[in-house]
Formats: C-alpha cells, sequence, structure tokens
C-alpha cells in the first residue's frame, strides 16, 4: 500500500503547478464577451504578453496548446513548397520540423542529437550553402523539453547575419517563457512561439506568437495562412473578437491576468529567471552527488551552460528511471516525467531516462521534495547511488538564490 496521503505533486515539465490564486481568478461565470472588464482585460494582457519577452513587436492569442502555436508560426510564414531550415535539439525540434512538412513546407533539417545544443557555425554553414536564398525562416528551440537542451538564440541571430542571409528567426519558447532569460528584441527574434501550461502557469489551452514588423510583411505573401490562424487581425484587432478568431477564452483570460501580475509586477522577471536558475543548480547538484563514484546516473546535458532552466532531462541506467518513477508516484505522490525521444516504447533502453519538471510555480521545499522523495525511491529500489546529493542540492540553492 502507498503512503500517498497528503497533496500530490506534478513535477513534470507541464502541464506546471497552477497556483491557487490562478485556480481561483479562472473559477467564474461566463461574462459578457462584447463591452466590460473582459474587454479591458485583455488590452492590458496584449502589453504585459509584450513585457514578458522584452518587445515592442506584435502578439496574437489562440485557443490552442503549443503544437496549435507551432502550425499558427508555421501558417504565417510559408507558402507550400517554401523552404525552411530547422536545427532540432530534441523531440520537440523534431516535431515543429514535422509539422512544417505535413503543412508542405520543404525542410532542411540540421540535427545536433539529443544532447546539445544548436551549433550556430552549423546554422551559418547551411546558410551560406543557400546562395539562392530560397530558405526562408530558421526554426530553433530555445529549450527542447525533451532533451533539456538550451541554444543560444543571440549566436544564433549573429550567425544568421553574418552569413548574409534574410531568412527570419523562429524561435519555439515554450518551455523557457517565464524560466530562462528570453529578450526577443534585443536577441533579433522574428517570430516567437509559447504556451501558456509551462511557466505561465495556467491549464493547458492558450497558445501566443509573437511576431516583428519584419515577419509580418513577410506573411503577405504566405499562401498556408487560412482565417483562423492569420495572425494579422489578432496582432492588430480593431474588434474585440479578432483578438481570438470568435468567442473568447474567458476563463483562462482571467487565469492570465493573474499570473502575469505574479510574474512580472510581484515578483519581477530577473527575480523569476534567478529563482528558475538557483532551483535547476539544485537538481543538478543532486544528480552530480548521485553520480559519484561511477554510477550510472547522469544529466543528459553536459555543460551546466547549455541545460534549460525550466526542466532537467536525466539518465539512470538498467531501468532505474522507470522503476524510481513508478515508486514515487505510488508511495511519495510525487509524477516525474517520462523520457520523450532517448528510446521507443518498448526498447529497453526506453525505463533508464526520466525529466524532472522545476518550471513556473516552484520553490524550494517542492523541488529538495521531490530530491528527497527521488534518493528515498533509489534507497527502496536498491539503486546505486552516492551520497549527500539532499545536502549538495540545499548548499546549491543556498548559493544561488
Amino acid at each position: 500500500m502507498g503512503h500517498v496521503s497528503g497533496r500530490t505533486y506534478l513535477a513534470i515539465p507541464g502541464p506546471s503547478v497552477v497556483p491557487d490564486r490562478v485556480l481561483n481568478a479562472m473559477h467564474r461565470a461566463s461574462p459578457n464577451i462584447y463591452e466590460g472588464e473582459i474587454v479591458a482585460i485583455t488590452h492590458t494582457l496584449v502589453a504585459d504578453l509584450r513585457r514578458l519577452v522584452l518587445t515592442d513587436q506584435h502578439v496574437a492569442i489562440y485557443i490552442a496548446n503549443g503544437h496549435g502555436a507551432w502550425e499558427a508560426a508555421i501558417s504565417n510564414m510559408f507558402s507550400r513548397g517554401d523552404r525552411a531550415l530547422c536545427a532540432a535539439t530534441g523531440r520537440f525540434g523534431h516535431g515543429w520540423a514535422e509539422a512544417a512538412r505535413r503543412m508542405g513546407v520543404e525542410v532542411e533539417l540540421v540535427d545536433f542529437g539529443m544532447a546539445s545544443p544548436a551549433d550556430p557555425e552549423r546554422i551559418a554553414a547551411a546558410l551560406r550553402a543557400d546562395t539562392g536564398h530560397a530558405i526562408r525562416a530558421v526554426l530553433v528551440t530555445h529549450v527542447d523539453t525533451a532533451s533539456s537542451a538550451l541554444s543560444d538564440i543571440a549566436a544564433l541571430r549573429a550567425a544568421i547575419d553574418a552569413a548574409g542571409h534574410p531568412a527570419l528567426l523562429a524561435v519555439d519558447a515554450i518551455a523557457s517563457i517565464g524560466c530562462d532569460e528570453l529578450r526577443m528584441d534585443a536577441w533579433g527574434i522574428d517570430v516567437l512561439v509559447g504556451a501558456c501550461q509551462k511557466g505561465l502557469m495556467l491549464p493547458p489551452g492558450l497558445g501566443f506568437v509573437w511576431f516583428s514588423e519584419r515577419a509580418m510583411q513577410r506573411s503577405r505573401s504566405a499562401g498556408l495562412v487560412t482565417p483562423y490562424w492569420d495572425w494579422r487581425p489578432r496582432g492588430m484587432a480593431t474588434e474585440f473578437y479578432q483578438f481570438f478568431g470568435g468567442t473568447a477564452p474567458t476563463a483562462h483570460l482571467h487565469g492570465l491576468r493573474e499570473s502575469l501580475d505574479m510574474i512580472l509586477d510581484e515578483e519581477g522577471l530577473p527575480q523569476v529567471w534567478r529563482r528558475h536558475e538557483a532551483l535547476a543548480r539544485a537538481v543538478w547538484a543532486a544528480f552530480d552527488a548521485w553520480r559519484a563514484g561511477g554510477h550510472d546516473i547522469a544529466l543528459n546535458i553536459a555543460a551546466p551552460g547549455h541545460r534549460g532552466r525550466s526542466v532537467t532531462a536525466a539518465r539512470i541506467g538498467n531501468g532505474g528511471a522507470g522503476k524510481l518513477r513508478r515508486w514515487l508516484e505510488a508511495e511519495a505522490g510525487v509524477t516525474l516525467g517520462i523520457g520523450l525521444g532517448m528510446a521507443m516504447p518498448g526498447e529497453p533502453a526506453y525505463g533508464d531516462f526520466l525529466r524532472i519538471g522545476h518550471m513556473g510555480h516552484a520553490n524550494a521545499h517542492m523541488v529538495l521534495g521531490v530530491l528527497a522523495s527521488m534518493e528515498a525511491g533509489m534507497a527502496a529500489l536498491s539503486i546505486p547511488h552516492g551520497p549527500g546529493a539532499i545536502e549538495a542540492a540545499a548548499a546549491a540553492f543556498a548559493t544561488s538564490a
């Protein structure tokens, strides 16, 4: 019988924990959608969504998850037969590329594997080889939720510019918005894709696409765009219904108002970034201690500077990750994320991988509690591991906070 009385904890990399005050803000009857409070709130949300990613550019809100936001970005950038250059650093980079292919875009994939960020020089080389400038956009994932690889977006922008190529820079920041440092305008991002269920601390349901004036001008010739996905009415709405292509997602808008208040006006973006840094370093320190002595335990991304601050992908060999995940859910009330893209279900290695989400509404006692529960599970399951992980995690948090 499991010891799971008490509040359970979903420590997966999205959907993340939804704060009680966000749930309470969403828990209301449907309002008048033609005038009044919800209209006023939406105008404040548009302004604050720009603040969230540090941009003066346009933003479109969609009733969709991150996959829908991918499709919105693709449809506004491309016509059938156009070319895209996609830098894949994990399963979600491949997913965005596959979505583009299925929509009729010719994708040139630069695969960086599952354990490293995108290399700007390889992107520049691919663009220099495109002497006819057929590539309309470079698609890259800021933090791939599957691998936890963090790519240097400013360096990729510099590489595109150094190659003298006119391609747009399109960035999937679904797993990094509200967690990792992100500067749309300063980093030269043309199209930025996000969603509400990770760092923004809402249930899934809202997708976002920020787009520059340059991208908006390019979109005028995009043959894939359809009425619902067209970002121009949403980004430059003159009537309230245009923000959403129809009926507004009223409950989510109230929740988003609450979450943006928490992020932007109460904690502040710089402190949000520092908190996620401290939580991530606590997780990394624990894994370093567990690995010490040659144990078959490792973080997926070797270099700390290449790791996302919202999610950690890791390996515990001999099926240890799968065994530990099952034990934690049954005995400790903690759910960790499965490994994605590391091995196929049914393969022996599939049980070697897991992911820990430490994004959004998370603090030290939540993350340190997960790590202590993991150590208890390793002891219960006789998974070999080094000592001192919880002390190391606590010290890492204390010096990073």
